[in-house]
């Protein structure tokens, strides 16, 4: 193709010789315009990414996220590092930080906390120069990231932070102000902190109708459920639930699926369906092991050794949890290894072996207190307290409930700011 062939009749051929020559820019108009006489793409000429590389590395990329899904977690991992070489061997950041944030879900899903937020921190390095919402999927991963090993109050500081920041920023993104809202739900609960867990709940339904990915809503309506089963508002979550469960069924999205089965397994706890419970559980538990989801099915199984311990099942439930202690503890499901303690210190109080029983308690106290999950904490020391009383040691019991209350009462107990501000929207009619 001669110059003046290629210049067509919108350019001439000195211009295309020009910018041939290196001597002048051409513009992003110009350049998609020569990329179509080309037979080209826009990014061949403007990036040198061969055509059809991105839509080849974001197909490869969902594939890497139904192998996961579908329980090839080890074979996602190595798709992804795959992926990872040729993003970096054509430059494209974008990409290479969408690729880390998929494979620090990999690794959360296996418990590997301290690898997962190392993807995170190359993914937001990758995006440094993008603006917010483009890095809100790593910030939320990183927070995860803190959440689940323990260190909430940090989880909800690196929340709050980005939501203010969307909301100063004029224009915020609905799409990922509701992602940051829904995330933070788990961490305010965790915390005890019902109040801006149910306020973020609002806010995020206020977003929703803006929100057009399916699955991000059908994430918002989880956690919901979540914060109105904290608030004994159990008919109100299973319809919130069902809603969520109808989206992950029709997308074949069989980890989130697993995670709506848990928490009607919680529900039904609550409701002292404890038959139910152990079902939707045990249905929950054995998903998130197809899946290749280790780390949060331990959790699940903390809340099935509960479960078994209210049917009677004592002996099962407490050679349950010791199992699991040995792969949590501080920095590596902080949370779930205090209730963990916490149910061993109930199930040998009902034997009648105060000892055994003060020890889990007392192991239960200073990870709760590290997690900072203040309600847990209380009741911990309320337990403790009572088992101390029992016995005549008034004095060691008053300090046991001194230190769950001191929990409570300690400023900034719920974040190490004031509330997040909500965003520039109408909110919802109220009825």
């Amino acid at each position: 193709m001669t110059q003046r062939q290629l210049a067509g009749t919108r350019y001439t051929a000195a211009y295309v010789s020009t910018v041939e020559a290196g001597k002048a820019r051409a513009s992003q108009t110009a350049l998609r315009y020569l990329a179509e006489r080309l037979g080209t793409t826009y990014e061949q000429l403007a990036e040198g990414v061969p055509a059809g590389l991105r839509a080849e590395l974001r197909e490869r990329l969902a594939e890497a996220d139904r192998l996961a899904d579908e329980g090839s977690g080890e074979r996602a991992e190595q798709t992804l590092v795959a992926l990872l070489e040729r993003a970096a061997d054509h430059e494209l950041p974008d990409l290479q930080a969408d690729m880390n944030v998929a494979l620090g879900h990999c690794m959360l899903r296996r418990g590997a906390l301290a690898e997962a937020r190392e993807c995170f921190d190359r993914a937001l390095g990758l995006l440094a120069d993008q603006p917010l919402p483009t890095r809100v999927r790593a910030i939320r991963g990183q927070a995860i990231a803190h959440q689940l090993g323990g260190d909430i109050r940090y989880s909800c500081y690196l929340l709050e932070q980005t939501i203010d920041e969307l909301n100063g920023g004029g224009l915020p993104d609905p799409a990922a102000l509701l992602l940051l809202y829904a995330t933070i739900i788990t961490p305010y609960l965790d915390m005890g902190a019902l109040e801006r867990a149910a306020k973020a709940a609002d806010l995020a339904l206020d977003l929703a109708p803006r929100v057009a990915d399916p699955v991000a809503v059908a994430g918002l309506h989880r956690s919901v459920a979540r914060t109105l089963a904290g608030g004994g508002r159990f008919e109100e979550a299973e319809a919130y639930l069902v809603k969520a469960q109808e989206v992950y069924e029709q997308w074949q999205i069989r980890a989130e699926l697993a995670q709506c089965h848990w928490m009607r397994g919680y529900l039904h706890t609550q409701h002292d369906r404890l038959a139910d419970a152990e079902d939707e559980l045990t249905r929950a538990l054995g998903m998130l092991r197809s899946t290749g989801a280790a780390f949060y099915a331990t959790q699940v199984e903390v809340e099935l050794a509960d479960v078994r311990f209210r049917r009677g099942h004592g002996t099962d439930a407490e050679q349950l949890l010791t199992t699991l202690l040995a792969g949590l503890g501080p920095g590596h499901g902080t949370v779930h290894a205090a209730a963990a303690h916490r149910l061993l210190g109930l199930i040998h109080e009902q034997r009648g072996e105060p000892a055994d029983a003060e020890r889990h308690y007392r192991a239960a106290l200073p990870l709760q207190e590290e997690a900072d999950a203040a309600g847990d904490l209380a009741d911990t020391a309320r337990l403790l307290g009572d088992l101390l009383e029992r016995q005549g040691r008034l004095q060691d019991a008053i300090a046991a409930y001194r230190r769950g209350l001191t929990g409570l009462a300690r400023p900034g107990t719920t974040t190490l700011g004031p509330a997040p501000a909500p965003p520039p929207v109408t909110p919802r009619p109220t009825r």
